[in-house]
């Protein structure tokens, strides 16, 4: 199983003091060992980073994160969207993959870190309270936008880590990111008629696997035409 980079500073620190803790217990009395070994095999698969593809279509949005979708709320008002919006929240225990995705392709118009508490990530209040980084992107046409994703720190989880940059252009499932420990993800999409959300709270997600919302696509109607005149003159 690959293991994210930004894992490698806690694996060797694990590594040299939990291999320490082994060692002692195992002097004194063998099985003694076996939960510095599981805390050590825990520390690898906290930080596992599988790789993954898929097929998408257009209007499609998928998973920011692996968790359990823990809030679907429709707001009347979302400035950053600048209208409607519907916000899926996920929470990411202990032993869900912790590296964030992008829900679809485009360009990352603004980036906003801010400091907060750290609150559980289960707690209704931690998204507005708590420590975040936000992501605001205007995806590729012909997906309506903008669409936000937003890192939440949580209660154990005390680093939030995003690798895009500004004007930068991200593919649909491309991995950007990783929060340490135990954290929230939020996607804010803009609410149109035809937005079709396709989880519901308590369902299980995988970032860059799980289509969590479709966007209704308008057709272009001078290429719809263009097409239909190539195929009658075929």
């Amino acid at each position: 199983m690959p293991i994210a980079r930004e894992g490698l500073r806690e694996i060797v620190a694990a590594t040299m003091l939990l291999g320490a803790c082994v060692a002692g217990a195992w002097s004194l009395f063998w099985p003694a060992a076996i939960p510095f070994v599981v805390v050590w095999l825990w520390v690898l698969s906290f930080f596992r980073d599988p790789d993954r593809s898929r097929d998408y279509a257009n209007g499609d949005l998928c998973a920011p994160a692996d968790g359990t979708i823990t809030e679907i709320c429709e707001l009347d008002h979302y400035e950053s969207i600048g209208g409607p919006a519907v916000r899926i929240a996920m929470f990411l225990s202990l032993f869900n993959v912790h590296a964030n995705r992008m829900p679809c392709s485009g360009r990352i118009r603004q980036i906003s870190h801010r400091p907060g508490e750290f609150l559980d990530a289960r707690h209704p209040e931690s998204g507005r309270r708590n420590e975040s980084n936000s992501l605001l992107i205007d995806p590729s046409p012909p997906m309506p936008g903008p669409v936000e994703v937003r890192q939440v720190s949580g209660v154990l989880a005390r680093r939030i880590i995003c690798h895009a940059a500004v004007d930068e252009h991200w593919a649909i499932g491309s991995r950007f990111g990783l929060i340490k420990f135990g954290s929230r993800t939020e996607l804010i999409i803009p609410r149109h008629i035809g937005t079709e959300i396709v989880v519901e709270v308590g369902d299980k997600v995988k970032a860059g696997l799980t289509i969590v919302a479709r966007q209704a696509i308008e057709k272009d109607e001078n290429a719809a035409s263009e097409a239909h005149a190539a195929e009658a003159t075929c």
